[in-house]
């Protein structure tokens, strides 16, 4: 019988083995160290916050993995030999696979730091990170303050999670403004003053240049290169990113980048080796995307995808459009296509905030044409499907603004801003659109 190895135990790889299972009678093993079962990544913040147990955030049930015929093997790789076709693992064992699908995520940034290997120091990744959390930041008494390196997502999740324990946080952004990088000035300044407005020291374009321990070996400080400021601090999260965690791809058989490099149809180099999510590297760009995407969603297509090749029906990855979604404290945010930090050549831009600063909408379109290119949404929940249906049809700048009704996904009883959007929008630009009703027929054909 067909041995497929899987390692890793994240979203792409767990996925990939129940496609397989759904598709095949082959035999399948997860091999992971992190936890004996997988889990929600995203979901480890709400168990920091007390929203839920950790139990929670496994979707399947433990019995759920031998009914399905999945065999776990918690262990590490050390390395692969392809020509032998065997993992080999860090306590002397070894495993023979027919294909491999290699789903090991990412591994969190560092940079070199003095003290970035101390023991209150730590990411937000893995479920061995939220432990350490609970050990040096169960509580203010323990943790006087933390200072969070990184201003990213993952980044402001934990300075969520630490101040949801009413511990006072120091935030090193290296931008001149939060994630500008990627978000526009106005939705990057509206994030600002989130930050600022729940009492968080943010610190904007600033580095971290080491981390001090005491005598003890305990964090003691953090220092910032610019200033040569000492913080004093007990714990600090390192949120600079994250990388491909290849580390154990040792042979030169299998083609790396900075990630596994893979073709359209997820294969390596090698025959029946595959990488997928946060760890494989496209070799050439999916239209405007990167070539590695550390997205959630993203590598649920790819399980699934490798999952058809590997049972027969070989098939191209395809990720659709762009979209995501974050929460930045109280402000959901929501992308849909393309909005750059910076507008290209070719678009023009519409921006509408809200009075209270704490709402807006970002449009981008194609100045030419007036084509819809994409949007960004502080506060106001919108459908994915009106707009992964609207860049199929390329639809036009027009049209959004007629139907954003139909685009609203807000709770009853939420305040609707749609005619104060499409009215600025009018006079900006001398038009005269005029917003349709909502259309039930057409929310109900997409929900």
């Amino acid at each position: 019988m067909e041995h497929i190895v899987i390692i890793g135990n994240g979203i792409s790889g767990v996925t990939a083995a129940r496609h397989i299972r759904k598709l095949s009678d082959k035999k399948i093993t997860i091999v992971s160290a992190e936890t004996d079962y997988f889990f929600s990544r995203t979901a480890l913040m709400y168990v920091y916050m007390g929203h839920m147990k950790f139990e929670h955030t496994q979707p399947y049930e433990h019995w759920f993995w031998k009914k399905n015929r999945i065999d776990l093997k918690k262990a590490y790789v050390r390395d692969i030999d392809t020509t032998s076709k065997t993992l080999h693992f860090e306590e002397g064992e070894s495993l023979q696979y027919d294909s491999l699908i290699i789903a090991t995520g990412s591994k969190p940034n560092k940079f070199g730091w003095p003290g970035q290997n101390l023991d209150a120091v730590m990411g937000l990744y893995h479920k061995q990170d939220l432990e350490k959390l609970e050990k040096y930041a169960p509580n203010n008494k323990i943790c006087k303050r933390a200072v969070v390196v990184g201003g990213g997502l993952i980044g402001i999740e934990l300075v969520e999670m630490l101040h949801s324990r009413n511990i006072p946080v120091t935030f090193l952004v290296r931008e001149d403004s939060f994630w500008d990088i990627v978000l526009p000035k106005g939705e990057s300044e509206m994030i600002n003053r989130e930050i600022r407005n729940n009492h968080i020291d943010l610190r904007l374009g600033v580095n971290l240049k080491e981390i001090k321990s005491d005598e003890t070996g305990k964090v003691k400080s953090v220092i910032i290169a610019e200033t040569g400021e000492e913080i004093p601090c007990d714990v600090v999260g390192l949120t600079a990113g994250v990388s491909p965690n290849i580390d154990f791809i040792k042979t030169a058989a299998i083609e790396t980048g900075r990630g596994v490099k893979v073709d359209r149809f997820l294969e390596t180099n090698i025959p029946n080796v595959y990488a997928i999510g946060d760890c494989a590297e496209q070799h050439d760009p999916i239209g405007q995307r990167r070539t590695i995407e550390a997205v959630w969603y993203t590598g649920r297509i790819m399980g699934e995808t490798v999952a058809q090749t590997i049972c027969g029906n070989k098939t191209e990855y395809k990720p659709g459009h762009w979209f995501n979604s974050a929460k930045f404290i109280d402000i959901e945010y929501q992308t849909y296509g393309w909005v750059w930090a910076q507008p290209k050549a070719n678009e023009s831009r519409f921006y509408w905030e809200h009075a209270n600063g704490k709402i807006c909408i970002h449009i981008n379109y194609d100045t030419a044409n007036n084509a819809f290119i994409g949007i960004n949404t502080l506060g106001i929940r919108m459908r994915h499907e009106f707009f992964d249906r609207i860049l199929n049809e390329k639809r036009s700048v027009d049209y959004v603004l007629e139907h954003l009704a139909d685009a609203n996904f807000d709770p009853e009883f939420y305040k609707l801003h749609e005619k104060a959007i499409v009215a600025k929008f009018n006079q900006e630009n001398n038009t005269n659109i005029q917003l349709k009703k909502k259309s039930w027929k057409r929310i109900f054909q997409l929900s």
